[in-house]
């Protein structure tokens, strides 16, 4: 038959156990973990991790294929290996905007489209960024006048860079994206 301890037994063991665990520890450095985290460790450990997603943010561009008229031919060459655009982080341009974070608007822009272009811009990836690319999707073109065209993309969607030329050619669009790059960095302001 085994003998149970009292509530006062059980509370001496305890009370010597503890005295224990803290005499053998006393002379030790036991640093905390992260439960215990020093505030200067996690807040050093969040500004790194900042930068890192700023980093990652500025040399990975997703684009979206998004051509609407013969400046979407211009934007397939942007493509080609001539000029490379992998080689500086422009990604292969993604098919579904929920894959991408940036969308190039290639072309004159029709009123009629212009619900599915917002509804396209709002499934995209947040920061997103749209460049006009082409002088219809900046300022309506050699159609500005028309009763179906928007005088520009900027109307409908908030435009971080403008690419200009009629049609433009694929390296200027390597030169917005690196303005946009240098922009998410932080290097250009609005």
């Amino acid at each position: 038959m085994t003998e149970e301890y009292t509530e006062e037994e059980f509370k001496i063991a305890k009370k010597e156990m503890d005295q224990l665990v803290y005499e053998s520890l006393k002379d030790k450095d036991v640093k905390p973990n992260v439960m215990f985290a020093k505030t200067s460790e996690i807040l050093r450990a969040l500004k790194l991790s900042k930068g890192m997603i700023k980093w990652a943010r500025v040399n990975s561009l997703w684009p979206m294929q998004f051509g609407l008229a013969c400046c979407a031919i211009e934007l397939m060459g942007f493509g080609s290996a001539r000029i490379d655009a992998e080689r500086k982080g422009y990604l292969l341009f993604r098919g579904t905007p929920r894959q991408a974070d940036v969308m190039v608007v290639a072309g004159w822009v029709t009123k009629s489209a212009v619900p599915e272009i917002k509804r396209l811009y709002e499934q995209m990836t947040e920061p997103r960024y749209v460049v006009a690319f082409g002088e219809c999707a900046t300022c309506g073109g050699p159609w500005f006048e028309s009763y179906n065209i928007v005088r520009g993309i900027d109307q409908v969607l908030p435009v971080d860079v403008y690419v200009a030329g009629c049609p433009p050619k694929p390296e200027n669009l390597f030169e917005a994206l690196m303005k946009l790059q240098a922009k998410i960095s932080g290097k250009i302001e609005d």
